[in-house]
């Protein structure tokens, strides 16, 4: 009897091997997830004893003024050289207030939890009133000098990831905190989703609401922007900070080839241009950013912020900009440089739109020296359109 091709098998099942595909896609993707709250899980309860460590060094150091803020320059700085990324005085300051504001529970059944605490009108935390979600007891465990072992002892306790808790402790009133956390615990909530409740004042809209079953209801829908990508949560910054991995990331197939050939037309302009970074990473306050490309031009002495956007303009674009240029003027700009200029790109289905954004600068300034130097917005978006253009005839074709 004639063997048959491993591809003539194929083409004899499809449905079969579609079903094979989608069902081994899915196991991957679990699989990535899992792996990168595993180790968010590890990664959170680490920054919280590495701040309960600090607290308990600087409780021994009080009578010396200022001895906190030396101590976190100094760790920040030697962490900083042993174990890469991640260790700004900024990042020890929030695993401090990360301790301050959460204490670990242990529940009847010994099980860990953490919870905010939430002080009394005594100054005091309320543990005698305190649930957990399931409605249970908890005992407070009093802080220990005996080391816990990140994922072990305390596995598993925190369940959110730590851009979470970030996001949270911005939040000032515990009550507020603790409501945001137990919603985003019970409801899934990704980063984008709490932070979108928090800009909005949910939990003040709720309480103050006669309806709170169905405000809880309506808060508690995900959006299509909420959902997280397998990717997404595998190239969370703060995690690939604390693995010390390089920072890559994976644009849409477009918009990735789009900024690269921008980046080689308007460095082979001959204007002046030169390359500085693309994906370029920032935080800004508890939320990062990636600024698409960066450049410097060598005749106006100052940097050029490019930001593409597959879809229309919005002002919520120009708005970012101007986030990004304020950033770079403090912490990216030498003193002898001018302010930075900012080139918004938005490709659209059938369009493009080009708009410069001047920062701080003039008008007329702008006009008359930057836009002899720079390529004009009709030139940009042209050769948008050309781009966009030849780049999915060749996807079409692969």
């Amino acid at each position: 009897m004639k063997r048959r091709k491993p591809t003539e098998i194929i083409r004899a099942a499809p449905q079969c091997y579609d079903g094979l595909l989608t069902g081994i896609s899915a196991l991957l993707d679990a699989a990535r997830r899992a792996a990168a709250r595993s180790v968010n899980s590890i990664l959170t309860t680490t920054y919280w004893e590495i701040g309960r460590r600090i607290v308990e060094h600087e409780q021994d150091g009080q009578a010396r003024a200022g001895y906190g803020e030396e101590l976190l320059n100094r760790l920040s700085a030697d962490l900083t050289a042993h174990h890469g990324r991640g260790f700004s005085a900024r990042n020890l300051r929030q695993m401090r207030t990360f301790y301050l504001s959460w204490e670990i529970w242990q529940t009847p059944s010994a099980k860990f939890e953490a919870r905010v605490i939430c002080p009394t009108a005594s100054g005091k935390s309320d543990f005698e009133k305190t649930q957990t979600p399931s409605a249970k007891s908890a005992i407070v465990i009093a802080p220990t000098r005996t080391p816990i072992e990140a994922g072990q002892a305390l596995k598993d306790v925190f369940p959110l990831s730590w851009s979470h808790y970030v996001r949270l402790m911005a939040v000032e009133k515990p009550q507020a905190r603790a409501f945001y956390e137990a919603e985003a615990i019970q409801g899934g909530w990704s980063v984008r989703q709490i932070d979108r409740q928090i800009s909005t004042q949910f939990f003040e809209r709720t309480t103050r609401s006669k309806r709170q079953t169905v405000m809880l209801a309506r808060g508690r829908q995900r959006r299509t922007e909420d959902i997280v990508t397998p990717d997404e949560e595998v190239h969370d910054p703060y995690l690939l900070e604390f693995l010390n991995l390089k920072d890559e990331y994976s644009e849409r197939d477009l918009e990735d080839a789009l900024v690269r050939h921008l980046e080689w037309f308007l460095l082979e302009l001959g204007a002046g241009f030169t390359f500085v970074a693309r994906q370029k990473r920032i935080r800004i306050g508890g939320t990062w950013y990636r600024i698409d490309l960066l450049l410097y031009h060598r005749g106006l002495r100052c940097l050029i912020v490019v930001d593409l956007k597959v879809g229309s303009f919005t002002h919520a674009d120009a708005g970012q900009m101007n986030l990004y240029l304020n950033y770079t003027k403090e912490h990216l700009m030498l003193p002898d440089e001018g302010d930075p200029v900012g080139i918004i790109m938005c490709s659209d289905k059938d369009d493009a739109v080009v708009k410069y954004s001047l920062g701080g600068i003039n008008a007329r300034v702008f006009a008359s020296k930057y836009m002899t130097n720079l390529p004009d917005e009709e030139t940009l978006r042209r050769e948008i359109m050309t781009t966009r253009r030849a780049i999915r005839a060749r996807l079409r074709k692969e």
